[in-house]
């Protein structure tokens, strides 16, 4: 069962993204939250379990005006980052959920990597935080880390470019 503060907390996070609608199965509840205009809790069922984690669903498109005008500087963005990576022959490290992503594993403790750091394909670059889940992403490629693009605390999306890294 979802306790009231994981059902805030979720929905705090669709607010804060580009997420429209949001599915989870946890514990045999089902939580469904979609954004027309502003976030609702749509239902809550109980359910049978088939999976420990669903992945959330991808955001719809919005009507053509309102679309342009939310999502220009985003895509923007994300074209200047994608069109950087292939010229320069980098390698993305891109987050495979949705989350709170935390650069070292306390506050107090140092980053994980830095610009000019070498990693191989099992070093950890970071932490996603996902409901009170801490969950270490590896950077799967070895080479040396050329740009970190998000910061400490920001919430990130799925398959959101997290790290740059020049490969050996």
């Amino acid at each position: 069962m979802f306790k009231l503060s994981e059902i805030k907390e979720l929905i705090k996070l669709v607010d804060q993204t580009s997420l429209q609608e949001l599915e989870i199965e946890n514990e045999g509840a089902r939580l469904h939250i979609r954004k027309p205009g502003k976030t609702e809790v749509v239902n809550v069922t109980a359910a049978p379990i088939t999976h420990t984690y669903q992945q959330p669903v991808m955001p719809q498109a919005q009507p053509a005006q309102a679309q342009h005008a939310v999502e220009a500087p985003a895509a923007e963005a994300k074209a200047e980052t994608k069109s950087a990576a292939p010229a320069q022959n980098l390698h993305q490290i891109v987050s495979p959920m949705v989350g709170t992503f935390y650069s070292a594993p306390s506050p107090d403790a140092d980053a994980f990597v830095k610009v000019g750091d070498r990693v191989n394909e099992k070093s950890v670059v970071c932490i996603l935080e996902a409901m009170k889940l801490m969950n270490e992403l590896e950077a799967e490629v070895k080479g040396e880390i050329v740009d970190i693009l998000v910061t400490n605390g920001q919430l990130v999306e799925y398959g959101q470019p997290l790290f740059l890294v020049k490969p050996d």
